[in-house]
């Protein structure tokens, strides 16, 4: 294998530095280069110049199970590539496949083996299918593996290398201050032939917390993370990376060394022949989140967690005040990075990204409207032993079906596509839960077989039902998916949405929620109107800056705005994208 670059080997040195100091640099840079690169392959001879062309207006992403759709006959992973050729193929064109591997809980984070398909499901060729035609994201679960994996029976049973593989503690030590995400004792006691030993469970006691500190844990996932890669994958997602690094008497979260590990795999990327988008998932307040961008130097993406509790509460107020002042106070992405913007996921809706922006009697009125709406809420402990909402567990479909001062009100389907017309229309690359696609309910036969909460938004849908739904023009499904393969549709046809276009957020009132975007080239202009409301709003033109002598349209209704009218009229919910371009 030819010698890397210069560049690259004195970079990737100085981070094994600030990681390992205690290890040969020389050495252990030659390993990682090793279990990146295979046989016969090499970094590329200079880094991938920082820029905003790994993606563009037209990037658009699914995020879902492997098995969502299922008939009890095929391949769950056949069912998928029929379903995103059948009805999202020229709309979206990315798909996030959650862990797709063998597992023992937490619906695929609790690996039993990261270097094979679940055969439930299908294998690698499946995925290799669905990459070769639409953008692939695959989940790097990184801080733990399950208690039932060969690494960790190798361990028990005390075999190199994997005898060193999980960080063990006492339960004298002070663990007072450690980050919980959970209520679980965080300390697990297991049977070793080396005699008894505590071993680290930030999640739960059936997955146990690798330790990055052994140099071999890292080249480990750096070999698995060169096999998403060779089998598709572009855009491989960091899975609760904050917590990796453990150091007592810290809160063992963001620690430097998580950094300089997510740099690392940064470099890796940058000088990878393939075009490889690392993306960060960071359940946490809205400045520790954007701490994984670095100088430009960590994360190509990350997602904006603080959307999802904020737009929620939004339109269940009928107000965008929080929401407002939010982005007002977020910064531009970088060059060469990008936000990644969702409304709901695969766990529900975090609520820690609204940390110190929401009011905590706003929250609780929130809290109390998903209860209304069947939903539930999952609690984290803290240091003193008290608890915290966490998430909320719920479909965001449903989580609309009223607002905090009348309840339902026959206006869920109009509030919700206002929430994913405001997604769409944010600095960023929109990604779309696979529920919300659909307009999914709540699944409580699925809490109340599974016990989980998280199941009430993690719906198995029998195919062939579904399909009927969606070719039943008058289905809610099909009206939901309809009108959001609509709306994306004229979203990514928009030079002014590309996800590092100019943003700034306009004021407007509580009432509205409007950005302002405009294209790289200046050519497009683009104002983004939202009525987070349940009554009829109106806007002067004067408000929103219209430039008189030039034509301004409605893309999302193909109006044009008559500028001979004092006010712009917005019916409850109503979105207007507002252009000088058609």
């Amino acid at each position: 294998m030819a010698k890397p670059s210069s560049q690259f080997s004195t970079r990737l040195r100085a981070l094994i530095g600030q990681i390992y100091p205690e290890q040969n640099s020389k050495r252990l840079a030659e390993e990682i280069v090793v279990a990146f690169w295979p046989e016969g392959t090499k970094p590329r001879a200079r880094a991938r110049v920082p820029g905003n062309s790994l993606w563009n207006e037209t990037d658009t992403l699914v995020i879902t199970y492997g098995n969502s759709l299922i008939d009890g006959q095929h391949k769950p992973l056949d069912l998928l590539y029929d379903f995103l050729n059948r009805y999202l193929k020229g709309t979206v064109h990315g798909v996030h496949i959650l862990p797709f591997f063998p597992f023992t809980s937490d619906d695929g984070f609790a690996v039993t083996d990261y270097r094979q398909v679940n055969s439930q499901l299908g294998d690698w060729a499946d995925i290799q299918r669905i990459g070769g035609e639409f953008r692939l994201m695959s989940d790097l679960v990184l801080n733990h593996v399950s208690s039932m994996s060969t690494w960790f029976t190798e361990y028990r049973q005390g075999h190199e290398p994997y005898d060193k593989f999980f960080v063990e503690a006492s339960p004298e030590d002070d663990l007072s201050m450690v980050t919980r995400p959970r209520t679980s004792p965080l300390l697990r006691e297991v049977s070793t032939v080396n005699g008894p030993k505590h071993v680290w469970c930030t999640f739960s006691h059936d997955q146990i917390d690798v330790d990055f500190k052994n140099p071999e844990v890292l080249l480990e996932f750096l070999r698995i993370m060169r096999l998403h890669v060779d089998n598709g994958v572009r855009i491989v997602r960091l899975d609760a990376v904050a917590f990796i690094w453990k150091e007592l008497g810290t809160s063992c979260i963001h620690l430097p060394q998580t950094h300089a590990i997510v740099r690392l795999m940064r470099l890796l990327c940058d000088y990878a022949e393939e075009r490889v988008v690392l993306l960060t998932e960071t359940n946490v307040p809205n400045a520790e989140n954007l701490s994984y961008f670095g100088n430009r130097n960590e994360a190509h993406m990350i997602y904006n967690f603080s959307l999802p509790p904020l737009l929620l509460h939004a339109l269940l107020s009928g107000s965008s005040l929080y929401l407002n002042q939010w982005l007002m106070r977020m910064p531009p992405a970088q060059l060469g990075c990008a936000y990644l913007n969702f409304s709901a996921s695969h766990d529900g809706i975090g609520v820690r990204g609204a940390e110190g922006l929401l009011a905590p009697e706003e929250l609780g009125q929130v809290i109390q409207r998903v209860r209304d709406s069947g939903g539930l809420v999952s609690m984290r402990s803290l240091p003193d032993g008290s608890e915290k909402p966490y998430e909320l567990n719920i479909t965001y479909f449903d989580a609309l079906k009223g607002t905090i001062a009348k309840g339902e009100d026959g206006k869920q389907v109009a509030r919700f596509l206002c929430s994913q017309t405001i997604v769409m229309a944010l600095e960023g690359v929109p990604a779309f839960y696979i529920h919300s696609l659909i307009g999914t309910h709540n699944d409580h036969a699925g809490v109340e077989k599974t016990g989980v909460k998280r199941a009430i938004n993690r719906h198995r849908w029998d195919y062939p039902e579904l399909r009927a739904l969606l070719d039943d023009p008058e289905s809610q499904n099909a009206r939901v998916l309809a009108e959001m393969k609509r709306r994306i549709g004229i979203r990514i046809a928009q030079k002014a949405f590309h996800p590092n276009a100019t943003q700034f957020t306009m004021h407007l009132g509580e009432d509205l929620f409007g950005i302002w975007r405009q294209s790289p080239n200046r050519d497009q202009s683009i104002f983004a109107l939202h009525n987070v409301t349940d009554r009829m709003v109106e806007v002067p033109h004067i408000s929103i800056n219209l430039i008189d002598g030039e034509a301004w349209y409605d893309l999302l209704s193909g109006e044009k705005i008559d500028l001979t009218k004092p006010n712009i009229t917005f019916a409850p919910y109503q979105c207007r994208w507002i252009s000088n371009r058609l």
